[in-house]
């Protein structure tokens, strides 16, 4: 029985967003792995409100990592300087599950890095910056630490599916030598 993975992150918002999720799970069944991307669940949002929409969403993507093993996660910076809300929210559904957390960012740089902050270490809202060395929020990368995952920084453009095809071919590799 092959694992199946939970293919998390900001790639549901792309334009290419299906051909995005089939090559990650093609590259999954390379590995013998089996890659389940939150699109593949094919909500049928008929006749519904946009919140009944939302909602029929978030239920699919619970059924769907209710089936997995594991979760692989784009972590790329998105809309901000931080992970995607949603991605945060999957990844921590998983762990709570005890399952393992994987991930990747195609920006290198530490999370404090990417906040704009004063010497003192104070953003424009007069909120402090952690600044721990990690690649995102402490809880993030504890989760994937905990969980026994890795989180692969590797440089990339965001807007560029190539790059996070080969980030991500990088965390597969990595999850089968583990």
């Amino acid at each position: 029985m092959s694992l199946k993975i939970y293919l998390a992150g900001p790639d549901v918002f792309r334009r290419d967003a299906k051909q995005l999720g089939q090559a990650k799970a093609i590259i999954c069944a390379e590995y013998g792995f089996e890659g389940l991307f939150p699109l593949d669940s094919n909500v049928d949002l008929t006749g519904l409100s946009p919140y009944q929409s939302g909602l029929a969403i978030y239920q699919a993507d619970i059924d769907l990592m209710n089936r997995c093993d594991l979760i692989i996660a784009n972590m790329t910076p998105f809309r901000g300087p931080g992970l995607d809300g949603g991605t945060a929210f999957e990844m921590g559904y998983m762990r709570a599950q005890g399952k393992a957390v994987w991930g990747y960012t195609l920006d290198e740089r530490d999370y404090g890095d990417r906040v704009e902050k004063d010497a003192e270490g104070w953003d424009i809202e007069d909120q402090h910056v952690e600044v721990f060395g990690m690649a995102d929020n402490l809880m993030m990368v504890g989760a994937i630490d905990a969980s026994g995952g890795q989180l692969l920084r590797v440089p990339g453009d965001s807007a560029n599916a190539e790059d996070h095809l080969r980030a991500f071919r990088k965390v597969v590799e990595a999850l089968a030598r583990a």
